[in-house]
């Protein structure tokens, strides 16, 4: 337990070494999808969820991008644009992604009256900042630009159909 306190923080912290540790580790795969579940549970909350079927809307819509949002990565980063050495597969692209995901605990402070809202946009986008760092070791990829592209494309998809399935919801 005390190895995925560690890697919780050291992913928050932008720690590439805990990013390539992850991405070797297969046993870091479990954990990786709990990070997700208990990130989603906490961005529902601090997104206003307040009773049960809106909270099992916006926890499976989370969920549900998440996961269309690591197969855009893996395609686009691994297919399209690739580096050279770039050598990936879902597990690697899961497994990074998830523990780029811890720092989405904090979107439960969403609730508080007042700045909740602006805490919940700036851990969002501290999310999608570890995201990159997340790919950029999952993809081998020596350019941080070139992650950061292959994460806002995917991004970019991820949130159209995160916040379609908000409104078909809700």
């Amino acid at each position: 337990m005390e190895l995925v306190w560690s890697r919780l923080i050291g992913a928050a912290g932008f720690d590439v070494q805990t990013y390539e540790d992850v991405e070797a580790d297969r046993a870091a795969t479990l954990p990786a999808i709990g990070i997700v579940i208990v990130s989603s549970i906490a961005g529902a909350i601090g997104a206003g969820a307040t009773d049960i079927r809106s909270m099992a809307g916006l926890l499976f819509g989370m969920m549900f991008t998440w996961m269309v949002w690591v197969l855009l990565t893996l395609f686009i980063g691994g297919t399209l644009l690739p580096e050279k050495q770039t050598r990936v597969d879902f597990g690697q692209i899961l497994r990074t992604t998830g523990f780029s995901a811890s720092i989405g605990i904090l979107r439960v402070l969403g609730v508080i009256p007042v700045i909740g809202k602006l805490i919940f946009g700036i851990v969002t986008i501290w999310m999608l900042l570890t995201f990159v760092i997340a790919i950029r070791q999952a993809l081998d990829y020596t350019s941080t630009i070139r992650a950061t592209a292959v994460c806002v494309l995917g991004w970019a998809i991820h949130v159209i159909l995160f916040f379609g399935f908000v409104r078909v919801m809700v």
